[in-house]
């Protein structure tokens, strides 16, 4: 169970201390006080020591893992190497794995997540399909149409504050979105700004760099959480050049993460 003492549980994710490995974000996530942890999952890099090792930091942490990624799918998607995310997953108790398309075939996207979520049935583990500009499955519309075709119950929706916003789906539309469908979400904070959606690597700088902490950019971060389910755990997503050049440590990087996401959340409780 993924909980904090009755106020709404938080998971490091790994793309807060994306140049350390999986141990390091285990330890980053406990010694920060996160109720979870997300890991980033390298088919080709998890040997059978790697996986013993990863167990045993998160044995020794006490903490669930809440999410694995990333399986990007392709047009020409290996689907041997994503089934091994999911198998990883699985070795490590992961309530999730994260999903995003760059294949613009929607009918072949869906029957895909079908079979992963066929894959990941022994473990219940939910295929959470992310959407953003930067994908093939660019805005909420799109992503919930996929999972109506994928119509498997372990298929899920993941939603993240800066590609809302970037996508233009509205808060009214996350709100109406089946409850069933959202095990969890990602949290963070962005500037206003908006990036040409048209220019990639503006976008894809915008996500990976320039994120920022809860209450200090200029997302509708209280409208976004009150249209969530009031039980799921926020995966705190804050992916900041920043904040990887003021911490260079990864626990003193995710107690910043922590603390401004806790505070920002008790305010609006």
């Amino acid at each position: 169970m993924i909980g904090s003492g009755g106020s709404r549980p938080i998971a490091l994710a790994s793309g807060v201390v994306p140049e350390f490995g999986p141990v390091d974000t285990i330890r980053a996530a406990a010694g920060a006080g996160f109720d979870a942890v997300g890991l980033w999952v390298e088919p080709g890099d998890w040997t059978p020591a790697l996986v013993r090792q990863v167990r045993s930091a998160r044995d020794d942490a006490g903490l669930p893992v809440l999410d694995v990624e990333v399986i990007w799918l392709k047009p020409d998607s290996a689907m041997d190497e994503h089934r091994k995310v999911i198998d990883v997953g699985m070795e490590l108790g992961a309530a999730n794995v994260l999903c995003v398309s760059s294949d613009p075939d929607h009918a072949r996207t869906a029957a895909r997540l079908a079979e992963l979520c066929r894959h990941a049935e022994p473990s219940g583990m939910r295929v959470a399909l992310e959407f953003g500009v930067f994908t093939e499955v660019k805005n909420l519309r799109s992503a919930l149409a996929v999972l109506d075709q994928v119509g498997h119950p372990l298929r899920a929706l993941l939603v993240d504050p800066i590609h809302v916003d970037r996508s233009g789906s509205s808060i009214e539309e996350i709100a109406a979105v089946d409850p069933a469908l959202l095990p969890y979400a990602q949290f963070c904070d962005a500037r206003p700004e908006r990036p040409d959606p048209a220019d990639f690597a503006a976008v894809i700088t915008d996500a990976i760099d320039l994120r920022e902490q809860c209450g200090e950019g200029g997302l509708p971060l209280a409208a976004l959480l009150d249209a969530l389910p009031a039980d799921i755990p926020l995966s705190i997503e804050l992916r900041s050049r920043a904040l990887r050049e003021a911490f260079g440590d990864p626990v003193l990087r995710a107690r910043a993460v922590a603390g401004a996401t806790r505070r920002w959340l008790e305010a609006h409780a």
